[in-house]
């Protein structure tokens, strides 16, 4: 077996390579049926078909009167045509109706209210209609029996409010991706840190990221730096879909996880070409994917949301949506190494073009994978591509908003 402590990173798989290798495997096959009132972000897991037309009846679409249309065939500004007001349609009579209003049996059109004048005992029709006109005919915008979702459709709220107004109350859903966050680190406390401890924060942040992309997350305590104890904590969580470590990644004494992880199954990928965080490992145990994220929390963070993101999308029926972008003009020159996709934190403001709508982006100017403030207070970050040495001011370029739920 090869020693995961000393062997370093001579190689480093590209980020391209390393996802599509996590991501070989299927999605959860586990489903739930939820009410509608708390399905909202969740994946459809079977088709769905409208149980009943909607609008289940014919209705004015118009303020205005029912008619039959052939009594204002022929009406215009100059000869109107009359018709009498009345409760019920009939030949030469008319009813009231509303906006939504169901239209009077023996109707077939509205007159819109602003073409008609009430005249004594009579109304005046101004303007011809057809047969249909200003109403919304039974199933206008479904029908009984339409083909609404297919499986692997991710709801909203838009969504909910149709199948509500066509009949469905609850709907079969993809189950969330079981996911347990275990921090490890000998350093590590809760609170209140002595000198040589660190106040441990990557649990918290990857757990809220991963509940944001739809995880079913449990957080687990702090481990310390033992093989006996790493493995059994991994032993423990293999009931989930995703254990994800944090610390320990890399390759020093107490780097320990990656040999924990192919002791009891594989590594297939240790350290990535990408800044901050290339010792990122990923590897499986019984079938469970391990991901083992860097201790330093920016490194934790970017790893996360290239690899753990999309798995967990994956994972749950669906593909991630690119990351929301902003032009920006970028004030400063970026440094990055050829081959190693780059993530720098930029803060944006408006820049003094003459409408107001370019905006600056400035690196930040602590960068390292440990500076969790670079992260927390920026407004995104620009990805250098392994394809480029840097960036050079003054160059357009794409501000990630890396905190997007989706």
């Amino acid at each position: 077996m090869t020693d995961l402590r000393t062997a370093g990173f001579k190689e480093r798989t590209r980020v391209a390579d390393a996802r599509e290798s996590l991501l070989d495997v299927p999605p959860i096959d586990r489903t739930e049926r939820l009410s509608l009132s708390v399905a909202d972000g969740r994946v459809i897991a079977e088709p769905v078909d409208a149980l009943r037309d909607v609008p289940h009846y014919a209705r004015a679409a118009m303020d205005g009167w029912a008619v039959r249309a052939e009594d204002t065939f022929g009406a215009s500004g100059r000869s109107p045509a009359i018709v009498r007001p009345d409760e019920t349609i009939g030949p030469g009579r008319a009813v009231r109706v509303h906006t939504g209003s169901e239209l009077p049996d023996g109707a077939d059109a509205v007159v819109m209210i602003e073409e008609t004048e009430r005249v004594g005992d009579e109304l005046e029709v101004f303007d011809a209609v057809g047969e249909g006109e200003n109403v919304a005919p039974v199933g206008e915008d479904v029908e009984a029996g339409q083909r609404l979702y297919e499986p692997g459709h991710l709801l909203r709220p838009s969504d909910l409010g149709l199948l509500k107004g066509t009949g469905i109350d609850t709907v079969e859903v993809a189950a969330l991706p079981e996911v347990a966050v275990i921090p490890t680190g000998e350093e590590l406390v809760q609170a209140d840190p002595d000198p040589g401890e660190v106040v441990e924060t990557n649990r918290f942040t990857i757990s809220r990221l991963a509940e944001r992309w739809g995880a079913d997350v449990t957080r687990r305590g702090i481990v310390t730096d033992d093989r006996d104890a790493l493995r059994a904590a991994i032993q423990r969580d293999l009931v989930r879909d995703v254990v994800v470590t944090t610390g320990g990644s890399s390759v020093g004494e107490r780097d320990l996880i990656p040999e924990v992880v192919e002791d009891l199954g594989e590594v297939f990928v240790h350290g990535v070409a990408l800044k901050p965080g290339h010792p990122v490992a990923l590897g499986r145990v019984e079938g469970i994917t391990v991901v083992m994220l860097p201790g330093y929390p920016v490194a934790a963070i970017i790893n996360a949301v290239q690899f753990l993101r999309p798995l967990i999308k994956h994972l749950g029926g669906t593909d991630p949506e690119p990351l929301p972008t902003r032009e920006a003009t970028l004030a400063r020159k970026i440094r990055s190494e050829p081959g190693v996709r780059t993530f720098v934190r930029v803060t944006l403001e408006a820049g003094d073009d003459a409408d107001g709508t370019r905006f600056k982006a400035t690196p930040t100017r602590a960068s390292g994978s440990g500076v969790l403030s670079s992260v927390a207070l920026a407004d995104g970050w620009v990805v250098v591509e392994e394809s480029r040495e840097g960036i050079p001011a003054g160059e357009t370029v794409a501000v990630e908003n890396w905190e997007y739920n989706g």
